[in-house]
């Protein structure tokens, strides 16, 4: 099954580097100033992340690894995969929204989301992470629909709802969509994938 381990100090420096990202600017931060403030060494930084670009993800493999999890032991024996993947992804957004380290607060969001708009290095980080979970969950999916997927199905159907989800979230951004209408629009994206899923 499934696991990833977020340990306390992993979630400290992600929450500080976020809040400084927010105040002085992603190009602005450095390092340095990220462990200073969650009172760490760089090396320990160094040996929860790789990169200052992987602290901006910290959460996101969590919360997919936790959802896909969750939704997979819950799920009804008659539960269609196109379903089953759909609470996947919605679980997911409600609570990055509920959970996350920066729920509510609306403008240091869309300064994040600028942050990755307007940086190649951030978006190829963002597109390998998504590939690299969207192999996982398929894996998961497959153990729980042995019957009705095979590989290549399962890694089209996870590919195909989370590239909807992912490519109208980015359109969203560029728009300069509010939260509300972003998750409006990503949401009429997966319906649309969802319709495609229910020839499985």
């Amino acid at each position: 099954m499934l696991q990833i381990v977020c340990t306390p100090t992993m979630n400290m420096i992600h929450g500080r580097a976020l809040r400084l990202f927010v105040e002085q600017g992603y190009n602005q931060t450095t390092v340095a100033q990220i462990a200073e403030e969650a009172d760490v060494a760089k090396k320990t930084f160094f040996n929860h992340f790789p990169t200052k670009e992987d602290v901006l993800f910290a959460d996101v493999e969590e919360y997919y690894v936790r959802a896909t999890a969750e939704v997979i032991a819950e799920r009804a024996p008659d539960e269609h995969v196109a379903d089953l993947l759909l609470r996947i992804y919605e679980r997911v957004v409600s609570r990055v929204l509920d959970e996350g380290l920066l729920p509510g607060d609306t403008e240091a969001l869309k300064s994040l989301s600028a942050t990755i708009m307007t940086r190649p290095a951030i978006q190829a980080k963002v597109l390998h992470l998504m590939f690299d979970l969207q192999q996982k969950i398929a894996e998961a999916v497959l153990k729980a629909y042995p019957d009705v997927l095979d590989p290549i199905t399962a890694v089209a159907a996870v590919g195909s709802l989370m590239g909807a989800g992912q490519a109208a979230g980015f359109a969203g951004l560029r728009q300069g969509l509010s939260p509300d209408e972003q998750l409006a629009s990503i949401r009429r994206a997966l319906d649309v994938a969802v319709r495609g899923l229910r020839s499985l």
